[in-house]
């Protein structure tokens, strides 16, 4: 498969490579997630400032205009430096939402504050005995004078202890488990009837469990078409599977840079225990689930800036994998460094953590193997 950066690709890698090499290691990592947002607002200014909250966005909306390969580039060097700032979730993944399923006045009126940093976003989708199923919503929309009611709870929200607005998926029509009737919503969180309960994360990051009590919104507040949200959550998904693979791959590498270096000054028997072949095979294994995910990841890129139906089944199969390779690669690299390995001064333990979540998120292993292999039924 060829696949060869452009030179604006090289130049978006150097930036971002360079910001990561010069403020983002694991000391930082350790004191951001004692802070109560979790990240550094002036950090999150600064990727504004630089252009990299539009990366995704088209021009004509402030954006650059970027391409899924644009993204991926951006992403794999936010997983090499284990960068707490919400990127995924305002930038990614709202950011599709509001991109596909926007109407002109929505877009006018909140893509800009995201672009210029001023303004943060949390997706809220899972509820209590979910699983993974988007369809499984029982938060209800009781249209109203003027709009909707909502009431209803979600779980596992990532940044929504500080989101300004959350995109909420809720029941318009149908019952759990109905892909037709589900709605987006836009919800200022300052509205009365919202309340948010923080929590961290197994990685540390931030997120927060939403309750909604008869939430009253305007139909201006409505994301897409009434009861035909699932494709559009969907489509969005994809989009954020491209850059949970490209963190999840800059991850990886880090791990497999790291357990190589350490593997040859760690010395037992009076040399170096990466001399060693048992170890040998085991790291050359890492190696070759790091580029398993590398082929996947590129493969999905292409496929999603075709935009063809194929892109789905490319997503699926690149979730499968990174959460299949990050597991082993994060845990031969705990057990290649030994009784350190998961403490909180090293880097190892936290990229374990990380990729811990990111396999997980929107779907796991088993959930998009199934979805995988539906799509290719058809």
């Amino acid at each position: 498969m060829n696949f060869t950066l452009t030179e604006e690709q090289l130049l978006l890698q150097d930036s971002v490579g360079r910001f990561v090499a010069d403020h983002c290691d694991v000391q930082r990592h350790r004191r951001l997630a004692k802070t109560e947002k979790g990240y550094d607002p002036s950090a999150w200014q600064q990727f504004a400032d630089l252009g990299w909250l539009g990366v995704p966005f088209a021009e004509d909306q402030g954006g650059i205009g970027g391409s899924a390969a644009d993204v991926m580039v951006f992403c794999q060097a936010l997983g090499r430096g284990l960068v707490r700032e919400p990127y995924l979730s305002t930038v990614i993944t709202c950011g599709a939402l509001l991109r596909r399923g926007g109407n002109a006045r929505q877009q006018a009126s909140h893509i800009p504050a995201i672009i210029d940093g001023s303004s943060q976003w949390a997706f809220a989708f899972a509820e209590h005995n979910s699983g993974y199923q988007l369809a499984a919503v029982d938060c209800a929309a009781a249209a109203a004078p003027g709009g909707y009611r909502l009431n209803g709870g979600k779980i596992a929200v990532l940044n929504g202890h500080c989101a300004d607005y959350l995109v909420v998926t809720a029941r318009t029509a149908g019952g759990r488990g109905d892909q037709h009737g589900l709605t987006l919503f836009i919800v200022d969180t300052t509205l009365p009837g919202v309340t948010l309960e923080p929590f961290t994360a197994v990685d540390g990051s931030r997120a927060a469990n939403l309750q909604l009590d008869d939430v009253s919104v305007g139909t201006d507040c409505v994301l897409g078409a009434v009861g035909e949200a699932y494709a559009l959550v969907v489509t969005a998904i994809d989009e954020a599977i491209i850059a949970i693979g490209a963190e999840a791959l800059g991850a990886m590498q880090v791990l497999l840079d790291t357990t190589v270096a350490y593997t040859r000054t760690r010395e037992q028997f009076g040399q170096p225990i990466g001399k060693f072949q048992a170890l040998q095979h085991r790291m050359a294994e890492m190696y070759l689930k790091v580029e398993e995910t590398r082929s996947l990841l590129y493969h999905a890129v292409i496929r999603m800036d075709e935009g063809g139906a194929e892109a789905a089944r490319a997503c699926a199969a690149l979730k499968v994998k990174l959460a299949e390779a990050g597991t082993f690669v994060s845990q031969q690299a705990v057990q290649l460094h030994g009784g350190i390995g998961m403490t909180d001064e090293l880097v190892v333990g936290h990229h374990f953590k990380r990729l811990l979540l990111l396999s997980k998120l929107y779907g796991d292993e088993d959930y998009y193997l199934q979805r995988y292999q539906a799509l290719s039924a058809h």
